[in-house]
């Protein structure tokens, strides 16, 4: 009997998983209490997509770690297919790109069992092969994020990046991010909840602070 499993949503628990990885075991998401964590899948091994990200997940993977965010992937194909592709990606140049050392752990995931639950094999894509999916998981095992890209089309690596800035920034100071905002950008504070506080911030004389009218107010990041 086919089994099947629901699809995790946003603000969901991430769902839980033992897996052996080319850094080790690990127990998902509990190793990861306390830190954001995106976890990634790609389709296969040694395919020319997967390798000019995993190339730019491994230059990148600092820049994540200064946010707290540590990086998780996953593909369908065997633990030592992992290893000979990691190591021939420390062979080759791209762009700006060599000597590549991949130190995040790469799930080997043959049965599909951490790809099903995660919704990573989509049968109009391939019933082999997991799609690009990504999972931005916050400190408590939730998930705040999910996308989804098309076996032909890489990640955007910036988008990835600016989510977990805003999302952080979203947490800490209570707010929202508008379009195309960016790490130091104004932001915008939550709508008024009374005619009231509306008029006050309209009229509101802080120099911190703007609206565009009373449901629209964006405040000015301090660290700019």
């Amino acid at each position: 009997m086919e089994e099947f499993y629901k699809m995790p949503l946003l603000g969901d628990k991430a769902p839980s998983f033992v897996a052996t990885t080319t850094q080790g075991q690990i127990n998902f998401p509990e190793d990861y209490k306390g830190k954001w964590v995106i976890l990634f899948s790609h389709p296969a091994d040694f395919t020319p997509v997967c390798t000019t990200e995993f190339m730019t997940f491994a230059k990148l993977e600092d820049d994540f770690k200064k946010l707290n965010t540590y990086l998780v992937g996953l593909s369908v194909d065997s633990l030592y297919s992992h290893i000979a592709w990691l190591r021939k990606i420390h062979e080759l140049e791209w762009k700006d790109m060599k000597n590549l050392e991949v130190k995040f752990p790469l799930i080997e995931d043959i049965r599909m069992d951490v790809a099903k639950k995660y919704g990573m094999i989509q049968p109009n894509q391939s019933n082999t092969q997991a799609v690009r999916a990504v999972f931005i998981i916050d400190p408590e095992g939730l998930i705040r994020t999910i996308l989804y890209y098309p076996l032909s089309t890489g990640r955007n690596f910036d988008e990835l990046k600016r989510i977990i800035q805003a999302l952080q920034k979203a947490d800490k100071e209570s707010c929202a991010t508008p379009a195309d905002w960016r790490e130091g950008d104004d932001y915008i504070v939550p709508p008024a909840g009374s005619c009231g506080t509306a008029k006050e911030r309209v009229e509101s004389k802080d120099e911190d602070m703007y609206c565009l009218d009373w449901f629209l107010c964006f405040k000015k990041d301090k660290k700019k």
